[in-house]
């Protein structure tokens, strides 16, 4: 009788359920490239972004925690950024895409491209989407709940004018109209608490132009100016590089940060990564819960 009653103990049947919060931000999305007729890359989008705590991504309503079993394998993967598009005449010159951050049942979707010199951005469907090139281009889409969209390109008309933003977390990109010729901001992140402390993530980057479209809040690249390459977004904040701005030669855009996971539970609770692959930090337990964050890697993760 005594066996049954420690088996019983030791089966997590029978042990209660605990509940994770999380933030789970996909990867941002590299900047177009700037090509030598005068075309500038649009920002990167930001990755997707969801949240159970303080706020989400898309203006959405918090999401709902998860109800988790001890002894139970759940997946992490965090979303690498995505490579910015390569200054070149007649190639495609988008930026990469950023790639998907995933918790259990929870999927952020990568961030868009931005397009490049006299391009539309990449299409899909993605967190926060990039910005359009300079040719009357238009900003790809966002998901609900996760990001907004990216800015639109102004019109090409032999000389250099400006590229859309990326979009964020938090706002769309900034969109540049007729010979506008300064390069669109890139849309704001979202600001979140998750860990006890306040940090903005999923800031867009920032689309060319002949002075720069500025990043986002919340990592994201602000663009060149004037012929040159845009700069990469923050790693793990998901946030999109800054496009590439060209004059009479052919400049890179930006690379997109990578995304992150972060789990909180209960400090009753203890977690691993048994079967290795992740790169995660647990800090001292404070107000009843720890920490989790999750920075690199795809892999299992428990708790006892």
């Amino acid at each position: 009788m005594l066996g049954n009653i420690v088996a019983g103990l030791l089966d997590p049947s029978v042990i209660p359920a605990f509940t994770v919060d999380y933030l789970v931000v996909a990867g941002g999305a590299g900047g177009g490239g700037g090509i030598d007729s005068s075309g500038c890359g649009g920002g990167g989008g930001a990755g997707g972004f969801r949240s159970t705590v303080t706020a989400t991504g898309g203006g959405g309503s918090l999401e709902t925690a998860l109800t988790l079993n001890v002894s139970t394998n759940y997946t992490v993967t965090i979303g690498a950024g995505g490579a910015g598009g390569t200054g070149s005449y007649g190639t495609n010159t988008n930026g990469a895409n950023g790639n998907n951050s995933i918790f259990s049942s929870i999927t952020s979707h990568k961030g868009g491209g931005g397009g490049g010199g006299l391009s539309n951005p990449n299409s899909g469907t993605f967190g926060s989407g990039g910005g359009g090139g300079n040719d009357n281009t238009t900003g790809a889409a966002g998901s609900t709940n996760q990001g907004y969209a990216g800015g639109n390109g102004a019109s090409w008309g032999g000389g250099i004018r400006g590229a859309g933003g990326g979009g964020g977390a938090n706002a769309v990109g900034v969109s540049r109209s007729g010979t506008d010729t300064a390069g669109g901001t890139g849309g704001a992140g979202v600001a979140n608490s998750i860990t006890g402390l306040s940090v903005t993530l999923g800031g867009g980057g920032g689309g060319g132009g002949t002075t720069t479209g500025a990043g986002g809040t919340g990592g994201g690249g602000n663009s060149g100016a004037n012929g040159s390459a845009g700069s990469v977004g923050s790693v793990n904040l998901g946030a999109g590089g800054g496009g590439g701005a060209s004059t009479t030669v052919n400049v890179n855009g930006g690379a997109g940060g990578s995304g992150v996971v972060i789990l909180r539970y209960p400090d009753t609770r203890t977690i691993s990564n048994s079967g290795g692959g992740l790169t995660m930090n647990t800090p001292a337990a404070s107000g009843g819960f720890k920490v989790t964050t999750v920075t690199a890697g795809t892999g299992n993760v428990s708790w006892a």
